[in-house]
């Protein structure tokens, strides 16, 4: 397959600490503190592109207080970043707490993200794109909301496929699994992880999970951590892979954005879905050896 990946998502400034202890109520926690570039969004056009896809552009809302520095960093990262710039909001923040296993606890600021605004957004961006992928954070706002359907929809009336991950199982719950489910029905390829997918479902089973989702005719991969990959697609679960290996695990933030990043190039070339599942979980292991949600740049400078 040829043309290009569209995400449609989210930047963010992460705000990463990792404590080697429990949190102190009252006190100081020792911990070590940087600061990333990250999104879902971003994340994933920024793994593909390490993965190995050309072509990757991603559409995001920014605020002008760091929108320079995030536009740079992506061009580095080789994305073709689409970004609107907001003048009243700031970017969105996100303070990720990190523990001695690289579990994360992330406190948002959704900031510039939820007023990605149809504004934004023109038909002319899907222009040779082969997979449209939408950021889930976007369905959580009205104003995002309105633009991440425009670009669904338009794309499935260009028979482009298109793939949405849940993003958050804490903002999925506010929002409502039916209204979820009913606004990503057109989506051809769902990206849950675990939690997400049992949240979906009702059930207490990941695997069950998957192939539930994945009626009557839409395919469903759901991430499991360090327990690999779940395929389903028409009702019953057609694979597992497991993960990658993971040298040191440091930071989990971003894994599963690293996963969808590997698993998209892979289809995009060419992969079937077990090898692009494969491709994903590499990705995904290299994630959490790494500090923050994207792969490392050499020289990344922190925000000031």
């Amino acid at each position: 397959m040829t043309g290009a990946l569209l995400v449609v998502g989210d930047v963010v400034t992460d705000v990463v600490a990792r404590h080697g202890s429990a949190l102190v109520h009252g006190t100081d926690t020792v911990a070590a503190i940087r600061t990333r570039a990250g999104g879902a969004g971003a994340n994933v056009a920024c793994w593909a592109v390490r993965a190995g896809c050309r072509d990757v552009r991603l559409l995001a809302r920014v605020g002008a207080d760091s929108a320079g520095w995030h536009r740079e960093l992506l061009r580095r990262a080789g994305v073709r970043g689409l970004l609107a710039v907001d003048e009243e909001a700031p970017t969105a923040t996100v303070v990720a707490l990190v523990d001695s296993a690289a579990e994360r606890t992330f406190l948002t600021d959704s900031g510039a993200v939820l007023r990605l605004s149809p504004d934004d957004w023109s038909p002319s961006l899907l222009d040779g794109v082969a997979h449209l992928h939408v950021s889930g954070y976007l369905l959580f706002a009205a104003t995002s909301r309105e633009t991440a359907l425009l670009a669904l929809r338009e794309a499935r009336r260009r028979n482009i496929p298109v793939s949405v991950d849940p993003a958050s199982a804490g903002f999925l719950a506010g929002l409502g699994v039916d209204r979820f489910l009913a606004l990503t029905e057109e989506a051809d390829l769902l990206l849950p992880n675990a939690d997400e997918a049992l949240l979906l479902t009702g059930l207490p089973e990941a695997a069950d999970a998957a192939a539930k989702l994945s009626m009557p005719a839409r395919q469903v991969v759901v991430t499991l951590g360090g327990d690999g990959a779940l395929l389903a697609a028409g009702g019953v679960v057609t694979g597992r892979v497991p993960a990658g290996p993971v040298r040191v695990a440091v930071d989990s933030t971003g894994a599963g954005d690293a996963f969808t990043g590997g698993f998209l190039a892979a289809r995009l070339a060419g992969a079937g879905d077990t090898e692009a599942a494969a491709a994903g979980c590499r990705a995904g292991a290299e994630a959490v050896g790494t500090v923050g949600g994207r792969p490392p740049l050499p020289g990344e400078q922190d925000v000031r």
